[in-house]
């Protein structure tokens, strides 16, 4: 395995199959399709990512500690299978539709103008996340710890308050319908 720290790997340069594993420290990803890519134990330590294309890559034992994700495309990732021993992340403007963050405790994670659609949030811990500007039309969140989250400007949420752990979490007036879902109740 290599060590690499402090370097920035672009498209221009780089192709994912030229990304070895290893351990990568601050640095940098730009524009690298990494779809389809077998990522599987390789350790990223406050890392960027901006415009890479992670969708459906295997991510098996992949520590990712302080990565910011920035206009990403990651459909379909099962972070669960990720190192989870001080997992954190952050996501900005990203595609995470079919991703799921089955029963891992990420609390404090901010998802800025990210879509999650079709999500699975089950048995996770979103304590103190943040989900400003993001779609959640279809997302699973069961038996889901969102104490003290703050869903104020997200959409399309449906959180059975019966199944989810909800201390001082922040919701909007306006999305208070998605709480209300599993009554199947009208609301004009």
């Amino acid at each position: 395995m290599i060590y690499e720290a402090g370097k920035i790997f672009s498209s221009k340069g780089y192709k994912s199959e030229q990304i070895q594993k290893g351990d990568y420290e601050e640095c940098n990803f730009i524009g690298i399709d990494f779809s389809k890519y077998d990522l599987s134990d390789f350790k990223f330590s406050n890392c960027d990512f901006k415009d890479c294309d992670l969708s459906n890559a295997k991510i098996r034992q992949t520590a990712f500690r302080d990565v910011v994700f920035k206009n990403c495309k990651m459909m379909g990732l099962n972070f669960e299978d990720a190192h989870s021993f001080n997992i954190s992340f952050r996501f900005e403007d990203c595609i995470l539709d079919h991703s799921s963050f089955y029963q891992l405790d990420i609390r404090k994670t901010i998802f800025k103008n990210c879509s999650l659609k079709e999500a699975d949030f089950t048995e996770t811990n979103l304590s103190g996340a943040f989900f400003d500007d993001s779609n959640l039309a279809n997302s699973v969140f069961d038996r889901t710890i969102l104490d003290n989250a703050n869903l104020k400007n997200a959409i399309n949420y449906s959180i059975d308050p019966n199944k989810n752990q909800l201390k001082k979490t922040r919701f909007a007036k306006d999305n208070l319908a998605g709480l209300l879902d599993q009554l199947q109740i009208i609301i004009d």
